[in-house]
């Protein structure tokens, strides 16, 4: 039966890490935007990929659930690479919950109930959700464990309490984080595994919204004060995620890597800390 890894979002972290663990499989590219997902399979595909595309909106269980349909016609999933979503710069507060906090839910939701055993998974999600200061125990179980239809509903995530972009991206990686610890149970009853990545600014489309928007300053600052002294590649976390999800990692699962140059050092206890 053919191994297929799933890339939901068909960005420059998705592919390069599709590229480390797709190679005698079939690499199913799906994007929000058909374009997006058929560029990046054109890219794969000259490379020597098997390689297809297709379309999903994580916001949407219908949507996801399609996707999976797609993808176990093909074959067995044997991998997730789950690198979609939206940046405080691209989205108001409730979109950027709905589609990175609740459709990530989704996806791990449904994906969950059909990876392969021996399969693996990685979410990207962010080094912002580092940055957010600690939330009580009962906060932190409602965010790993609320089932994803309800978890727009918590009182936490209410507008009168979320009242920006980046509180709401932050609590969004954060609960990536804590739904990847609670779905490595779950997973681990299929004999299958899930972890994290949380980057720091990595130059990507997104990255360059970022840099050029709004809070543009902050995140120069944030590059040229952090211990490494720059941004990073694409690569650097793909090969992050190749070990994540590969055999050199058959003992972690339930983790958060955080990748990110030592902004997050510095932002608490260095440069980068509030005054």
């Amino acid at each position: 039966m053919t191994d297929v890894i799933v890339v939901i979002g068909a960005g420059s972290i998705g592919q390069a890490i599709a590229r480390r663990v797709g190679a005698g499989k079939h690499v199913l590219l799906a994007d929000l935007r058909l374009e997006n997902a058929a560029a990046a399979a054109d890219v794969l595909g000259n490379a020597g990929f098997d390689v297809s595309a297709g379309t999903v909106d994580i916001a949407s269980r219908p949507s996801v659930r399609a996707l999976v349909e797609a993808a176990t016609a093909i074959g067995e999933v044997t991998g997730v690479i789950h690198a979609a979503g939206v940046s405080p710069s691209q989205a108001a507060p409730a979109t950027i919950l709905k589609v990175d906090l609740h459709g990530t839910a989704l996806v791990l939701e449904e994906f969950g109930s059909v990876i392969a055993s021996g399969g693996s998974a990685v979410v990207i999600a962010s080094q912002s959700g580092h940055r957010l200061g600690a939330l009580t125990a009962e906060q932190n179980a409602a965010l790993a464990l609320t089932p994803a239809d309800d978890l727009l509903s918590l009182p936490m995530l209410q507008p009168d309490q979320v009242k920006d972009s980046l509180h709401a991206y932050q609590l969004s990686k954060r609960g990536n984080a804590l739904r990847v610890m609670a779905e490595a149970v779950r997973w681990g009853r299929r004999g299958a595994r899930v972890n994290c990545i949380s980057p720091g600014i990595v130059i990507t489309p997104l990255a360059q919204d970022e840099l050029s928007g709004p809070r543009g300053e902050g995140y120069r600052r944030m590059i040229d004060l952090c211990p490494v002294g720059r941004a990073a590649t694409p690569d650097e976390v793909g090969n992050v995620g190749a070990l994540l999800m590969g055999p050199d990692g058959a003992f972690i699962t339930g983790s958060d890597v955080l990748i990110d140059g030592g902004v997050t050092a510095s932002y608490w206890y260095g440069e980068l800390a509030p005054t």
